[in-house]
């Protein structure tokens, strides 16, 4: 019997950008897995945490926990989410009863972001997309330093014909989002945000990937403000082939994006 693996859908990919949760569906199922979409998920509770409510956290988080009770695994398109569940998850309940600190383990053993799910769990070398042109990948700061993820969704990228990844000269380098940080200081992120997109623009690409939809809705907004012509995509939707959904540009496609605003 296939295993059944859970999609947590992420906030920004159930209300901006759907066709990312699609994209992710369908390579759970190419992967040889059976995708599950428990529909009493929630938020991971990482906004509460970040913003030291942990109460809040910790009533989302068994939420989460127990949603996905009959999932073998646990995969989020968004390493910053599945570092909420996989790392931060154990730490809000480090002082419970031990049978809950083992329900929590146990749940965040399961967890994985969606590339390394595919290329480290599931050895996936193949997936359906097809892509000709030039791609530079944005290495999330969550998915990076938290989870390791680095080789992964190039490995990927790497066993789809007609795909060259054109690497930035910081791929490694913070866009600027931080969910948070962004709306607390918006001048610095600003500041991080311009560095970032510039780097790839220089990197000669067709589009700017990531496997984060905050880093990417953060770096498509500065594009499109800046009448950029540099494309943005969640990995997944490359991956997928699920490129007929207009670019992302500030969490909305190229045609519905304001125009004007601050840069």
């Amino acid at each position: 019997m296939p295993p059944r693996v859970g999609l947590f859908v992420t906030c920004l990919v159930d209300l901006v950008r759907p066709s990312v949760g699609f994209a992710t569906a369908r390579l759970i199922e190419a992967a040889g897995c059976t995708p599950v979409v428990p529909t009493d998920q929630t938020c991971c509770g990482q906004p509460a945490y970040n913003a030291g409510d942990p109460e809040t956290s910790r009533a989302l988080a068994l939420q989460t926990v127990r949603a996905f009770a009959c999932c073998d695994y646990v995969v989020a398109p968004s390493g910053s989410c599945a570092a909420m569940l996989k790392i931060h998850y154990p730490r809000l309940f480090a002082n419970d009863d031990p049978a809950l600190r083992a329900e929590v383990a146990a749940f965040a053993d399961r967890v994985h972001e969606l590339c390394a799910f595919l290329a480290d769990v599931r050895g996936v070398i193949a997936v359906p997309g097809r892509y000709v042109g030039r791609v530079t990948y944005h290495d999330g700061c969550s998915g990076l330093r938290e989870l390791g993820i680095k080789s992964a969704p190039r490995r990927l990228l790497a066993g789809m014909p007609g795909v060259r990844l054109t690497e930035m000269a910081e791929p490694e380098a913070c866009c600027g989002f931080g969910g948070l940080f962004a709306e607390k200081y918006p001048g610095i992120s600003t500041a991080i945000v311009s560095r970032k997109v510039a780097d790839a623009e220089r990197s000669g690409a067709d589009l700017l990937l990531a496997g984060d939809l905050g880093c990417l809705m953060n770096m498509a907004g500065k594009l499109t403000r800046d009448g950029r012509s540099l494309a943005c995509r969640h990995v997944a939707e490359v991956l997928a082939g699920g490129l007929a959904d207009p670019p992302i540009a500030h969490g909305r496609s190229v045609a519905t994006a304001p125009k004007a605003g601050p840069p």
